[in-house]
């Protein structure tokens, strides 16, 4: 089988190392207030108890952003957050992970986006404000933003306002670099699946989507009809199943992938660390198999701290976790 650099639009990569050039993500910033071990989730008019509590680095963006970054790879991130102490905590936990805050800007006139996430093991519940998430648009971003990467990496299509009508551009403007794509569009409040985002999709080279994404988004009854609907949009594609494992699509071959046995803290962040880990792979050449497994293996270990950051793994740890792993496999 050809390497995901062999697609439809004929990208070919394989020469880029981890830790040569960088990889930009565009897109929201914003705290997570995560209440986690909760037994169930609230219903109106009573409550519930969680065992912990916890404020950390928040955003589809920001974790993928910092998956690739503990990966090894220089990572320009461009974003917009409040000028507040929420906004300094975010830029602050980005420059602890190494990530240049250089190109994130600080909005006087807004407040910078929370997401409170209520987590159970198996699931969570996200209420969100969007603040300077909905504010950030193409034209903060500078005419040099993508000079000298290697892929660019979108997500969070329905939270970004608006970036939002851009996103077609900003995927044109990527090829005519040479760049590889990603688009993780996740969830849509409205789940109202707006026929404009299949623009945005046609124009990507890699989707990532979960099976309630795919179902929703391909209007299918089961997954496999949904991965061959979207597979004739888009060269590769990824679902991601959770505790089900994986499967993808390159040129319509289609390779599946079991989960790593685990037992979950949190599930926050999980998917965006299952994009950092694939596309880590995608851009050091691998097939599809192994892109999915690394994907996997970079969610499992999310899932294992609170958070969408805590887990996510080095490349030294992310090899001896899949090692130990291998029966799985």
């Amino acid at each position: 089988m050809e390497t995901l650099y062999r697609t439809k639009r004929n990208i070919k990569r394989s020469d880029v190392s981890a830790d040569s050039m960088p990889v930009t993500a565009i897109g929201e910033l914003n705290v997570d207030l995560l209440l986690t071990g909760l037994n169930a989730f609230p219903q109106l008019g009573r409550e519930v108890l969680a065992t912990d509590f916890e404020m950390v680095l928040g955003s589809a963006s920001a974790i993928f952003a910092s998956g690739m970054a503990r990966l090894g790879h220089p990572i320009n991130f461009y974003s917009k957050v409040g000028d507040d102490d929420f906004g300094r905590f975010c830029c602050a936990a980005l420059e602890k992970i190494g990530i240049p805050t250089s190109h994130i800007a600080a909005s006087k006139s807004s407040r910078t986006g929370v997401t409170v996430a209520l987590s159970t093991t198996s699931d969570r519940a996200l209420a969100t404000f969007l603040g300077a998430i909905a504010e950030l648009a193409y034209e903060d971003l500078p005419g040099n933003a993508l000079d000298g990467s290697s892929h660019l990496h979108l997500t969070s299509y329905f939270l970004q306002h608006r970036l939002r009508p851009s996103f077609v551009q900003l995927f044109r403007d990527a090829r005519q670099r040479a760049m590889t794509t990603s688009f993780d569009p996740n969830s849509d409040p409205s789940e109202s699946w707006r026929a404009e985002i299949w623009d945005v999709i046609q124009e990507t080279d890699i989707l990532f989507v979960n099976e309630v994404e795919a179902l929703s988004l391909s209007r299918q009854t089961t997954v496999q009809s949904a991965l061959n609907h979207l597979a004739e949009k888009v060269p590769c594609v990824v679902i991601k199943l959770g505790a089900k494992g994986a499967m993808g699509s390159v040129d319509k071959e289609i390779v599946s992938v079991p989960p790593f046995p685990i037992s979950p803290v949190d599930t926050t962040g999980a998917g965006d660390s299952f994009a950092a880990g694939f596309v880590h792979a995608h851009l050091l050449g691998k097939e599809l198999r192994d892109c999915l497994i690394t994907g996997s293996a970079c969610g499992a270990l999310s899932a294992l701290k609170p958070g969408g950051t805590a887990g996510q793994p080095t490349q030294a740890e992310l090899a001896a976790f899949i090692a130990q792993s291998g029966d799985t496999k």
